[in-house]
């Protein structure tokens, strides 16, 4: 019997978890935003981002068998340092 593809997808990410989300997210982002040589849009990317790593729950990511990080509080340092060095960027950026 053939399986939808809503629960192949389920299936698939139900091994990550939220943060490996955004993590994939940010580097997607990070992609699109290269080539147009932006350190202020590459600031503004990377402060939401760190923002949404940091007031994500810690349950919400808890390592699964395929989780990029080993832990929720390594995703919540990762945040951190992103909300940190995100500034620099936009403050370095020119218009």
């Amino acid at each position: 019997m053939l399986a939808s593809p809503l629960q192949l997808i389920d299936s698939f990410l139900l091994n990550y978890t939220i943060g490996d989300v955004l993590l994939l997210g940010f580097v997607g982002g990070l992609v699109a935003i290269l080539p147009q040589r932006s350190l202020r849009m590459l600031g503004l990317h990377t402060i939401a981002l760190g923002a949404l790593l940091v007031i994500t729950p810690a349950s919400a990511m808890e390592p699964n068998s395929a989780s990029v990080l080993a832990s929720a509080f390594q995703y919540k340092l990762f945040g951190l340092v992103l909300l940190v060095l995100a500034p620099v960027l936009y403050a370095v950026g020119r218009r």
